[in-house]
């Protein structure tokens, strides 16, 4: 199973990931603040990632770490 790990603190929220995601395993957290005053990118349904990586791909800052 994958793992897709995120540094959450220095994520701003842009949603890049999420709309790159094709099986939409992630979201924008609504209830989630991090350091930086932006809602992170978190993951919501781990069993449907298929480790394509293309959330790490879109993200600007580099914070999302996918392992197989």
């Amino acid at each position: 199973m994958a793992k897709v790990t995120f540094q959450t603190d220095l994520c701003k929220g842009c949603g890049l990931c999420v709309s790159a995601c094709p099986k939409g395993c992630l979201a924008i957290a609504s209830e989630k603040i991090n350091k930086k005053g932006y809602s992170p990118a978190v993951m919501i349904d781990q069993e449907k990632c298929i480790a394509c990586a293309f959330c790490a791909t879109m993200c600007p800052d580099c914070i999302i770490t996918v392992e197989k």
